[in-house]
């Protein structure tokens, strides 16, 4: 099979498979012109880290064999120069050409080439095969004798494969296929690119799932599209984001009227469904507060799992766990003087140890009065406190969209209710369920604080 423009075919062995933190120590290229070999680039690489054991008996290459090779920065411009405008061929390319940017990044150069994805493309010249992993392929083309595991031996099966659909496939449908690959949004092989295009470009909530539908992660945006194309735009640059593209099997979405409610649903979702790979916005049951009343001498620390609307404007600070809630009190006293034993967070009687150092103003013995150190600690908390919920019960606040859709989502005391699709079914909600969400509490915040704010709507339900 020939095609008019220079491939290269390219296959890599490397330390692991993070692309961001994983070396390449292997690297073999055939450039094929007009259906044939006309050069060739095979060059073992010195990573700068150890080699994996599991890695050594998947490949063969060990510290040994690389002790005396050159860094990959070393070869890149020559590299580079090799390649010139051809366009590469890989398996699962992904992979390999995610390799190949971060570590020509590393030598300085902004590495870019048009790609062909032999996993994507047998996928479409074979929708009705389960596998499409290299071994699979070469056993079914009858290809099986080519030796494999080293980067020149794979190489030299994919062209070897790629030569046998030549004589399958007409030329013509091939070409179409690759065409379609560089016309379409770079997805991992087994999702399809038409995928992406009946995603809406629009504010809301996408969940993307794993094996067994298992959720992995859950997301937000304005531009639904746009942001779901992201990840698999930058998962060459963070070992995060390739871990989470290459377990997608489906990707679902909301679409949301504005960005308040994507926000809220999103929070919902996090907590309902428990994605693998969402590190924020899961935990609910840990909040934990500073509350001090009135009378008492200092602050005691308490759990906000349980806590309502009303109860949490008695709160100083919101923390996910006891250790933050302590460091962060424990700098307001180092930052202002405090005394850590009356504020309750240093055992033991008479001067404290902060008061020795001269750090302490003195009121574990005297020096300052209790008032007056009580006072400068409801000052320095104070810009912690939560805010009080600025009107008397329910407010409905009202998001309208371009298309003149409206939604409307009942709040009561920093407390989401939940959402509807106009003012009169908001007595729908009941409210019973009133729990304090510190997510909930941060979006409202920032949306009622922003300019934003000035396109909502804000009535009493």
């Amino acid at each position: 099979m020939s095609i008019a423009y220079p491939l290269v075919f390219l296959d890599l062995e490397t330390t692991g498979t993070r692309t961001t933190r994983d070396r390449i120590t292997e690297i073999a290229a055939l450039r094929v012109e007009q259906g044939r070999i006309v050069g060739r680039w095979a060059q073992l690489i010195q990573p700068g880290m150890r080699i994996p054991a599991q890695i050594v008996s998947l490949t063969g290459i060990d510290d040994a064999m690389v002790a005396e090779a050159p860094s990959f920065a070393a070869i890149a411009p020559s590299f580079q120069e090799w390649l010139g405008d051809a366009c590469l061929v890989a398996h699962n390319a992904r992979f390999d050409y995610g390799f190949l940017r971060n570590e020509f990044q590393r030598a300085g150069i902004d590495f870019r080439a048009r790609v062909i994805c032999t996993l994507r493309l047998s996928r479409r010249l074979n929708p009705d095969q389960a596998h499409h992993n290299l071994d699979a392929l070469l056993e079914r083309h009858e290809l099986s004798n080519q030796a494999r595991h080293r980067a020149e031996g794979d190489a030299r099966a994919l062209f070897a494969l790629w030569q046998r659909w030549g004589t399958h496939y007409p030329v013509d449908r091939i070409e179409a296929e690759v065409s379609r690959q560089f016309s379409q949004p770079s997805l991992p092989a087994h999702l399809d690119p038409g995928l992406i295009q009946s995603i809406p470009g629009k504010p809301g909530v996408y969940l993307f799932y794993g094996e067994n539908d298992l959720p992995l992660y859950i997301g937000k945006s304005v531009n639904l599209r746009a942001r779901v194309m992201s990840h698999f735009q930058s998962d060459y640059r963070h070992d995060r984001e390739m871990r989470l593209v290459r377990r997608i099997q489906r990707i679902d979405w909301r679409e949301t009227v504005g960005d308040l409610e994507a926000q809220l649903l999103e929070a919902r979702l996090v907590k309902e469904l428990l994605p693998t790979m969402n590190r924020q916005l899961r935990r609910r049951g840990e909040l934990m507060g500073w509350r001090w009343p009135e009378g008492d001498l200092s602050p005691t620390l308490v759990s906000g799992g349980a806590m309502t609307g009303p109860q949490a404007s008695e709160l100083f600070g919101l923390f996910r766990s006891r250790k933050e809630a302590r460091r962060a009190l424990e700098q307001i006293a180092a930052d202002q003087g405090l005394c850590r034993r009356v504020l309750g967070i240093e055992a033991g009687r008479g001067r404290c140890f902060a008061s020795q150092l001269g750090k302490c103003q003195g009121a574990c013995h005297g020096a300052e009065s209790l008032d007056e150190h009580e006072r400068r600690a409801r000052d320095a908390l104070a810009r912690l406190q939560v805010k009080s919920w600025p009107w008397e019960g329910r407010v409905a606040i009202g998001e309208t969209n371009d298309d003149g859709h409206e939604r409307w989502h009942l709040v009561a005391h920093w407390s989401y209710l939940g959402s509807v699709s106009c003012l009169e079914e908001a007595s729908t909600l009941d409210g019973t369920d009133n729990r304090f969400d510190v997510d909930t509490y941060r979006i409202l915040r920032r949306c009622l604080d922003d300019p934003y704010a000035s396109r909502l709507r804000i009535v009493p339900a």
